[in-house]
């Protein structure tokens, strides 16, 4: 984006066009974050060879980059928290639905290649964090002590040894399978009973929309979320809707779940019709068109 400034600048030619899916200034406080270093600190951050400033994401210079925001042609948003701070179009952060299509694919097939055939596989496909609320699962796990129930994550986390905190904390009922390239993605859903995406109340998760609802949407899984952020509505009436930081909600869930499973099955085919009609590659064009659309628009006038 800044680049993108920096040549309509110099040219006098736009568009320069934003996209904001994330915000990048939740991971070290949000506004509450504050840059007041000694003179020593100023100096080490300047000009030591890892000194931090240097480093192009630093928050300094996105509290900075914040500001030039409104300069952009044109703006998309994935979140109503980031439409209601920036402005800008809303385009959903959706699924490619065609790839992610429950079609062709067996569940209990894709649950033995994977050596899950004998659980009841709760999956998070995705690398865990702590405010995406995955012990919350685990310890619903723990209330529950149904022994072929097990939390499956794909990839781990490429941040941080938190999932190797994870694992040895609840190694019990915690499988993780290797990082997967993206084709290969569908089959490893598919092998889902229920998608997990416990988000806990956070400024980061708040800000978010959360890929793995979409996974599990579009792959016509029953899904497990919390009331945080635009979760309740981009899941409507076919997930299953928990409070934030509530193991025990989460484990009545899951009885509800597997007590009747029709039911659950039902949700999630309303998921993957909610998916394909609102958060498929379809819906996300129209919000980028409108988008370019204007921006091309205003540089011809």
């Amino acid at each position: 984006f800044g680049l993108g400034l920096l040549r309509r600048l110099k040219t006098r030619k736009p568009p320069a066009p934003g996209t904001s899916d994330d915000w990048e200034l939740s991971w070290c406080g949000g506004d509450d974050w504050r840059y007041a270093p000694s003179p020593k600190q100023l100096y080490r951050d300047l000009f030591k060879p890892n000194g931090q400033l240097k480093e192009p994401d630093h928050p300094l210079y996105t509290k900075w980059l914040e500001n030039w925001v409104s300069k952009a042609d044109g703006l998309t948003v994935d979140t109503s928290f980031l439409q209601n701070r920036f402005g800008g179009v809303y385009v959903a952060n959706g699924k490619d639905t065609e790839l992610f299509s429950p079609e062709g694919y067996d569940a209990e097939v894709s649950r033995s290649r994977l050596g899950l055939s004998n659980y009841r596989v709760l999956m998070f496909p995705g690398a865990p964090r702590p405010h995406k609320g995955l012990e919350d699962v685990l310890e619903a796990l723990e209330i529950l002590q149904e022994s072929d129930l097990r939390v499956v994550i794909i990839g781990g986390s490429p941040y941080d040894d938190y999932d190797d905190r994870l694992m040895k904390r609840y190694g019990k009922w915690l499988i993780k399978i290797p990082r997967q390239p993206v084709e290969k993605m569908p089959e490893m859903v598919m092998a889902a009973h229920v998608v997990v995406v416990p988000q806990r109340d956070s400024l980061t998760a708040t800000a978010q929309f959360p890929l793995k609802l979409s996974d599990g949407m579009a792959m016509g899984k029953p899904i497990i979320s919390t009331r945080v952020g635009d979760i309740p509505s981009i899941l409507g009436e076919s997930g299953y809707l928990v409070d934030p930081g509530s193991p025990q909600q989460i484990a009545e869930k899951i009885r509800e779940i597997f007590g009747d499973w029709p039911e659950a099955e039902a949700r999630g085919r309303m998921g993957r019709d909610r998916c394909v009609e609102h958060y498929g590659l379809t819906a996300m064009g129209k919000g980028l068109s409108e988008v370019l659309n204007n921006t091309l628009g205003a540089a011809c006038n």
